[in-house]
């Protein structure tokens, strides 16, 4: 089967889930990906080895200023014209199918030309009724025609009875993890900001990776990081506890790997404010709505949770998809959500919340 793969890579997550499905793709022989990424320059990529010869479009994405979604730039900066023009240029006729993570340039194609489609993506979740917070009339609209797709498969960390798949976890568990410092993601924020909130704990040590950052420095207690897969790899196993902004694919890999997590989420985004909800439901996050140097003082006094055990093997989908079995979605689901080990606390949270 020959598959195209298009990737909103405005945030590392859709990339860091692309990732794991691109390892998985090129161990076999019976499936033939090229990946699409759209929604940041093309020089803001790195670690993309696994991707091959990926092609990037401009896309659509969000505007942020001071940790907030700012939507009048982000109508501002859109291109409508040049996406109108990717979308009607794109030939699709070598491919039998669509996989699509959020991703307009390609779903909008595949929809035009007729090429059957599969959207594997956190935000097809929302078509569903799980916990949501903030969502507007426009963010109902943008989740369902942003990218669409044929068939909508969400991803989640509990499926609350439809066609919603666990998220697939490479990352394990240290053997002797360190715990002495915080890792800390918050690519949204400003770098001032951040400095002010940390600097005020001298007794911490946190590592902070940032976009913004091009070379790794040090300053008191604050180590800056630049983007770097590896580094951070390194950085989440060793960590006593990670502060992040509400993102799905990060959050998943701290539950997974038993890390406490305090979460910020970024202003007008619904998803990772709905995310907040989630897991504060759930007994797996600590919130704070502002930087504040309190509310992580407090947060690193809390004990670490019990790890979640999410699927780390994507064959169990990649066959399904290759069978073209399409037209029951719930097997897939059911078979994925059968390897997934939650601690008894997030058994009785999931009960009292009636799922």
């Amino acid at each position: 089967m020959k598959i195209l793969y298009g990737v909103q890579g405005t945030g590392n997550g859709h990339i860091a889930r692309a990732r794991v499905m691109a390892n998985a793709f090129s161990r076999r022989n019976d499936v033939d990906v090229d990946f699409v990424f759209t929604g940041r320059a093309e020089n803001g990529y790195f670690d993309m080895e696994p991707f091959g010869n990926y092609r990037t479009f401009r896309g659509l994405t969000f505007v942020t200023s001071q940790g907030s979604v700012s939507k009048w730039q982000t109508i501002k900066s859109a291109s409508l014209k040049l996406a109108y023009n990717d979308i009607q240029n794109l030939d699709l006729s070598g491919y039998d199918l669509l996989l699509n993570d959020f991703e307009p340039i390609t779903a909008w194609a595949a929809k035009r030309q007729q090429l059957p489609s599969i959207s594997i993506s956190h935000q097809c979740a929302f078509n569903y009724p799980v916990p949501r917070q903030g969502e507007s009339i426009i963010d109902r609209i943008l989740t369902r025609y942003f990218a669409p797709c044929e068939l909508q498969l969400g991803v989640h960390w509990y499926h609350f009875g439809h066609n919603i798949m666990p998220p697939f976890i490479e990352e394990k568990m240290d053997v002797e993890p360190s715990n002495q410092h915080v890792l800390v993601y918050l690519p949204f924020e400003e770098l001032e900001d951040i400095t002010r909130m940390l600097s005020s704990i001298p007794h911490f040590k946190f590592e902070c990776f940032h976009p913004q950052i091009r070379e790794n420095i040090k300053e008191g207690n604050i180590y800056w990081k630049r983007p770097s897969k590896t580094q951070f790899k390194e950085s989440i196993k060793h960590c006593s506890g990670v502060i992040a902004n509400g993102g799905f694919e990060l959050s998943s890999e701290c539950l997974q790997l038993g890390k406490k997590v305090l979460i910020k989420p970024l202003k007008g985004q619904y998803e990772q404010l709905s995310n907040m909800i989630t897991l504060e439901k759930l007994g797996l996050c600590t919130s704070m709505m502002e930087l504040n140097s309190a509310s992580v003082e407090k947060w690193l006094r809390e004990p670490n949770p019990e790890p979640i055990h999410f699927p780390d093997n994507p064959n169990i989908l990649i066959n399904w998809i290759l069978s073209e079995e399409w037209d029951e979605p719930e097997i897939i689901c059911q078979r994925l959500w059968n390897q997934v080990r939650f601690p008894e606390s997030v058994h009785r949270r999931l009960l009292e919340m009636g799922a």
